[in-house]
């Protein structure tokens, strides 16, 4: 397979409109996936995509960008892409997704635990893709958070349908699979493992175990992290400023009796803040 064969990702981003990750993507994102030690012998040209895509409140996550800037750097060579991702921004995910499939060298990406979502977009774009045995590939149509009237949501709806056919369509040429089908199977999100992957096409070898290194279970650490990304989308889907999201969750954080300095449970975060999601919506509505 080439890079030539792959069709390009048109992107558009309409105003207010925020692209975000599944519930049940982050329930199986376990972000102490990662690459073993030793197992590339090309470190140097590597680029990790091990969080969620586009920034977060803190400035974090993969992005474009920063993509183009590994790539410039790398230059016109071979390049190990290592996926672990729950997803994301949607539309970054399109263009990064270009970004490799224009790179003038090899392009391997290895799904070390999960690529959903706008990172399964992002795997499309090598020459090769290889996965873990235990890894999933998950797609679906863009999920978006929107408001409006009827009007407002059908013009949403007719904006977001070309983006899904262009999915559709670079899922095809990856795999070769009927269109009709993919289309089906994005419909209703679907989940595809590691050798279910391979045998569709998606993929085209599976990982060595010695691949990979991870956790039996996610880490403390690794909790608070998928916590505090869902809190911050939790909070974008409020409209809550940039700037206010990283100031609440970081006073979360550190106001919880007992919390860590590395942060506080996953659920007990994710408590105050439903808590605090549950005000804001009541004040909303008793002042219209």
């Amino acid at each position: 397979m080439t890079l030539r064969i792959l069709p390009s990702a048109a992107i558009g981003i309409r105003p207010g409109l925020h692209s975000k990750v599944t519930a049940r993507a982050f329930e199986n994102w376990n972000p102490d996936i990662r690459q073993a030690a030793g197992a590339s012998e090309t470190v140097e040209n590597t680029i990790s995509v091990l969080d969620v895509i586009g920034n977060d409140a803190w400035g974090e996550g993969v992005t474009a960008k920063r993509v183009a800037a590994a790539l410039r750097s790398i230059g016109d060579q071979n390049v190990v892409v290592n996926i672990n991702s729950p997803g994301g921004n949607y539309f970054e995910g399109l263009a990064i997704y270009n970004t490799l499939r224009e790179h003038k060298a090899k392009v391997t990406v290895k799904i070390l635990g999960v690529a959903a979502s706008a990172a399964s977009v992002i795997a499309m774009a090598a020459d090769e893709v290889q996965i873990a045995r235990a890894g999933f590939l998950m797609i679906h149509n863009a999920w978006v958070v929107a408001e409006g009237d009827r009007h407002q949501l059908r013009e949403v709806a007719d904006f977001l349908e070309p983006f899904d056919a262009a999915a559709v369509d670079i899922y095809v040429a990856r795999s070769g699979m009927d269109a009709k089908e993919v289309a089906k199977m994005l419909d209703r999100e679907t989940w595809i493992g590691g050798a279910e992957a391979v045998e569709k096409g998606l993929a085209d070898s599976l990982l060595s175990s010695d691949e990979i290194a991870a956790s039996p279970q996610n880490s403390a650490a690794a909790k608070t992290r998928v916590a505090a990304h869902r809190v911050d989308d939790l909070l974008a889907q409020l409209n809550v400023p940039r700037s206010e999201r990283r100031d609440l969750i970081a006073a979360l954080k550190g106001g919880m009796p007992g919390a860590a300095s590395t942060g506080m449970h996953d659920a007990a975060v994710l408590t105050e803040v439903n808590d605090l999601l549950k005000s804001t919506l009541n004040t909303f509505k008793t002042s219209v």
